[in-house]
């Protein structure tokens, strides 16, 4: 989600989720016709962002992640759970990468494990970003979650985070033993810029004696080649928006002859078939929402056993757990990643 001016909105906006839902509805008004369903706490999130925001670019890239991070945080709870959590190294293209491994109580050993990557529009993000999400993950799927911390752009451009998140999964694999992983029911998995990279990573690795048992792609980015109507349509007034998102992919792939390429747009590969597994979320007023149900398709026409899922929900819905929307909606992923890895 795009940064907001400073630290008081995120906090009034915490109180304000903690209302009645008639009494968010009153404050937020309804959402437009093609927005209709949406969620009242993710409407009022979304008309708090849309008034608030920062222009992206408007900031240095340092700053702009210490924005998103202090913006996020009180939009996240962090309940006590019943889980153990540590901080790891796993393998990079280039060298070791940080990461967090979450190991809920509890845990089968060997058992399965999802590898994950997070969300930013493959400049923000990070795994203390995206910490509670995790957290809640693991807790609520029984299943244990490697969070990685891959290069970012724009010191790292593509193909950085591509060859860092199949480097990572390969290495997580190899060590399976060693991280308490049962290595057939390894998964990847990420939201936004991190569901690409987890559709990615999966596409690589098809038909490989080390392929991912699963794939858990949340409101993916998919397609850099062309526009669908959904971006066109929820382009502005929730959250993510257009700006947002040309910007992110003049960072992440600023030679724009390299956008077809799969491992930047895994929509254009010719063909699926023997991918992974998938469960696809998706969010009603989400320029991503086409995409990533179109993806969801080709994969079921290619064979691929896949469940797609639209929330009524923001871009974003997975790390704003404050909303209680958010949290059923992250509640519901983390029921379909148990099932996806039993």
């Amino acid at each position: 989600m795009p940064a907001l001016r400073d630290r008081t909105l995120p906090i009034a906006a915490r109180g304000l989720l903690a209302l009645p839902a008639p009494v968010q509805r009153t404050l937020a008004g309804r959402p437009p016709a093609h927005a209709a369903g949406l969620e009242p706490d993710a409407w009022l999130v979304a008309r708090l962002a849309e008034r608030e925001s920062v222009p992206p670019g408007a900031l240095p890239v340092d700053q702009a992640r210490r924005r998103f991070a202090m913006v996020l945080a009180p939009l996240s709870i962090r309940p006590r759970l019943p889980l153990t959590a540590g901080e790891r190294t796993v393998a990079g293209a280039v060298g070791p990468l940080p990461a967090r491994l979450y190991v809920p109580h509890g845990a089968e050993t060997p058992g399965p494990l999802l590898v994950y990557f997070h969300g930013g529009g493959w400049v923000e993000g990070s795994a203390a970003t995206h910490e509670p999400s995790c957290r809640l993950l693991a807790h609520l799927a029984g299943v244990r979650v490697l969070s990685v911390d891959y290069r970012l752009a724009p010191e790292h451009p593509f193909p950085a985070a591509a060859d860092d998140a199949l480097a990572a999964y390969r290495d997580v694999r190899a060590r399976a033993a060693e991280l308490g992983a049962d290595p057939a029911r390894i998964a990847v998995g990420g939201d936004s810029a991190g569901g690409n990279l987890a559709a990615v990573t999966a596409l690589a690795l098809r038909g490989a004696a080390d392929a991912p048992a699963f794939q858990l792609l949340i409101y993916p980015g998919l397609d850099m080649t062309r526009k669908r109507a959904s971006r066109l349509r929820f382009g502005e007034g929730f959250v993510l928006t257009e700006e947002n998102m040309t910007w992110y992919e003049d960072q992440y792939v600023p030679d724009r002859d390299r956008r077809d390429d799969p491992r930047v747009s895994p929509m254009v590969a010719p063909d699926l078939a023997g991918v992974a597994p998938a469960h696809v979320a998706t969010a009603l007023a989400d320029p991503l929402r086409d995409e990533g149900e179109e993806y969801a398709a080709r994969l079921r026409a290619a064979g691929v056993p896949v469940a797609v899922y639209r929330h009524p929900q923001i871009h974003g819905f997975f790390n704003l757990t404050a909303m209680r929307s958010g949290l059923r909606g992250l509640t519901l992923i983390a029921g379909a990643l148990r099932q996806g890895l039993a």
